[in-house]
């Protein structure tokens, strides 16, 4: 077996087991990150001796039988706009060039307590606000599927270390779609939990009130795992998963508006699946969907810009175009429409709730769009802009209305089956998500 490609879940019980050493492991992914010809485009900064202190660790616990957890000693990646003691945290951008730390974020912290092992921080879009993954500034990953193509954003690095088997999971980070469109498009699972599920202390901001970090891995019972240790709590129990047939709202409309041939047919496969193995579809549009899309661009550009602007205008040439055209999007907002926006949100996410209790998710496609071609996005500024926008459709709506959500592979080259859960119901969500893997595998 390829214990580097083998599931986190798995290597921990591999560990559990003694069929693998902790140490072993750590050395192989350091390898393989070094070796691989795309490994600097992947992995901003390895941080090749902590890993290795930390691999020790673990097997001397194993040996010793004092385990943390199912993941102690699995080797993982970690997105670099999440802090890391004396390792330089960047977030993919010039403006912070030589940022370095002097401790970790909390879930990097609670993560290291529980025993699992920092290979390295992953490159990413700048200041995480793109969805494609292009970072002409800094690097761009290659997809995983085909180099030459987009890799998904802004956790690209991160999803990309899993799907080449370069970490055994990632950590990254989904403000509007930046967890599930690279999880997607390099045919692995993706969870953005509920916004405040986890901690933000030391990660980097884009948007606070939307901004929450959470796996990338490839297998749901993966993310099921990282997220408990993540938000200190028990994982889940995915044993009893299929007790019951799925409840499933397929949310018609807006998904797919404008959607291409590829990912729809990969979604409607996918729910013919689902529904042979017992799933109970029905289909529906409600239009608070619609009136929280509408509220996008007030919520989003404005706080980014309001975070953001005395770095980015002290310095604005450090800076990709497309990507600072994106943040001075917000500038001419108003605090006053800024403020009615969210009230209006609050109201809307309300009547979404009421709308969808009787469901365990509702199902759409991760992305309206297949990967595009990386170059044809960096000679065209306007294809660039249409792209990211339709790419991170879908996702945002998760994300607009307070929702956890996760993607999962459909069988498909770079198409993934979004699943939204009931906001704060993270656990039971991802019980459904292990049913509907099920199904799909």
């Amino acid at each position: 077996m390829d214990w580097l490609k083998a599931s986190a879940a798995e290597q921990g019980r591999a560990i559990l087991a003694g069929l693998i050493s902790p140490v072993e492991q750590t050395e192989a992914y350091l390898d393989a990150a070094t070796r691989h010809p795309y490994g600097n485009s992947i992995y901003a900064r390895l941080s090749a001796g902590r890993a290795r202190a930390e691999a020790v660790a673990a097997h001397d616990r194993a040996k010793a039988g004092l385990r943390r957890s199912l993941l102690d000693g699995v080797a993982i990646s970690w997105k670099d706009n999440i802090d890391s003691a004396k390792i330089a945290t960047e977030a993919g951008s010039r403006l912070l060039a030589g940022r370095v730390p002097s401790q970790d974020a909390a879930i990097l912290a609670e993560a290291t307590l529980q025993g699992m092992v920092c290979l390295g921080k992953t490159h990413m879009t700048e200041l995480a606000f793109s969805g494609l993954g292009l970072n002409p500034m800094t690097r761009t990953p290659p997809n995983s599927f085909d180099p030459a193509l987009a890799p998904g954003g802004s956790s690209s690095g991160a999803a990309v270390s899993v799907a080449l088997g370069l970490a055994a999971a990632a950590i990254g980070s989904d403000t509007g779609g930046s967890i599930r469109v690279p999880a997607a498009w390099n045919g692995i699972v993706g969870f953005k939990p509920t916004h405040g599920a986890v901690s933000g202390q030391g990660v980097v901001p884009l948007c606070n009130r939307f901004d929450v970090a959470g796996p990338l891995a490839r297998k749901v019972e993966d993310c099921a795992e990282i997220f408990a240790v993540l938000s200190r709590q028990p994982a889940p129990d995915l044993t009893g998963a299929a007790s019951r047939p799925l409840r499933l709202m397929v949310l018609d409309g807006v998904p797919f508006d404008d959607a291409r041939e590829g990912p729809v047919a990969a979604f409607e496969d996918a729910v013919k699946r689902l529904a042979a193995a017992g799933a109970k579809i029905t289909h529906a549009a409600p239009t608070c969907v619609t009136e929280a899309m509408a509220l996008a661009p007030l919520l989003f550009a404005p706080e980014a810009y309001g975070i953001w602007r005395d770095q980015i205008e002290a310095a604005p040439e450090l800076m990709y175009p497309p990507i600072l055209e994106r943040f001075r999007g917000g500038r001419e907002a108003s605090a006053a429409d800024y403020v009615a926006g969210w009230e209006n949100l609050n109201r809307l996410r309300a009547e979404w709730a009421r709308f969808v209790a009787g469901y365990d998710a509702v199902i759409l496609p991760t992305s309206p769009i297949l990967p595009p071609d990386t170059q044809r996005l960096l000679n065209e500024p306007d294809y660039f802009t249409t792209e990211n926008l339709l790419t991170l459709r879908n996702t945002r709506i998760g994300n607009l209305l307070g929702l956890p959500a996760i993607s999962l592979p459909t069988g498909h080259p770079a198409c993934g089956l979004m699943m939204m859960g009931q906001a704060g119901q993270d656990l039971a969500l991802l019980v459904a998500a292990a049913t509907a893997e099920a199904a799909l595998n």
